[in-house]
């Protein structure tokens, strides 16, 4: 027997299942020729790349930050599918911190598999988070789950085949359901999220990417548009994190 699903279960379901066939089916998108020449290529301490390298110690900060305040928070105030996947999101930004900077010491394929495999459970786990707070709890599960098998498979596709659409899908079709998202209202008891937030910050880390060099001559050389984004792209776990203390405020009252 099928299992029933909801209309909003239904439709994220359908959506999945499009991207999936797009992704397999879809024309090839190749990698910028160039991905890898970032512009603030300087050594300190000994360390190469050193501001792209060490820009990305916000991410571990905000993860373990996040892990703090979610352990504030009482057990019967958050459900456990919700507490679970905020779990899953700030480890995950711990882990992107570790394998972004492993891969910008010294910037390559092989590298940057592992920097998107560590950005893939960042992913999993804020996705997971905002379908469980908006559609149900088995759905936010199982969304994560697929991003945590989907993730993994779209990098090794690229690394094998040098073709980006399903990766560049993932990434786009996540920002496309945060913004679905933010114009939901969220379950009862969920965790109150300000989504369009979350993706107004990751536009902005987005466009410091695409224009690195620049930003690096507009500011004299002092810091790059690469360096900058990491450090924006961390401030993403924010709107979580303040969501979770007003929750632990307001179970405390």
């Amino acid at each position: 027997m099928f299992p029933s699903f909801s209309r909003a279960e239904a439709v994220l379901l359908g959506a999945v299942a499009a991207l999936a066939l797009l992704a397999v089916f879809g024309p090839p998108l190749a990698q910028a020729p160039h991905f890898h020449d970032f512009a603030d290529q300087r050594r300190w301490l000994g360390i190469p790349c050193a501001l792209d390298v060490l820009s990305n110690l916000p991410f571990a900060l905000f993860g373990a930050w996040g892990l703090y305040r979610l352990g504030r928070v009482p057990a019967a105030a958050l459900p456990a599918a919700q507490r679970q996947l905020a779990a899953l999101f700030f480890a995950g930004l711990i882990l992107t911190a570790l394998c972004s900077a492993w891969y910008h010491g010294a910037p390559d394929n092989a590298g940057l598999v592992v920097d998107r495999l560590g950005m893939t459970v960042a992913f999993a786990g804020l996705l997971g988070l905002g379908v469980a707070s908006h559609v149900s709890a088995r759905a936010g599960r199982a969304f994560a789950a697929a991003v945590l098998v989907l993730g993994p498979i779209s990098v090794a596709a690229w690394a094998a085949s040098g073709n980006l659409l399903p990766w560049a899908l993932l990434q786009g079709g996540g920002l496309v359901l945060l913004l679905v998202l933010a114009v939901m209202k969220p379950g009862p008891g969920a965790l109150v999220v300000r989504w369009g937030l979350v993706v107004a910050i990751y536009v902005v880390a987005k466009a410091l990417e695409q224009y690195d060099a620049a930003v690096f001559e507009w500011t004299g050389r002092l810091v790059s548009g690469h360096s900058l984004k990491h450090g924006v792209a961390a401030f993403a776990a924010w709107p979580v994190i303040s969501a979770l203390h007003l929750l632990g405020q307001n179970a405390k009252q």
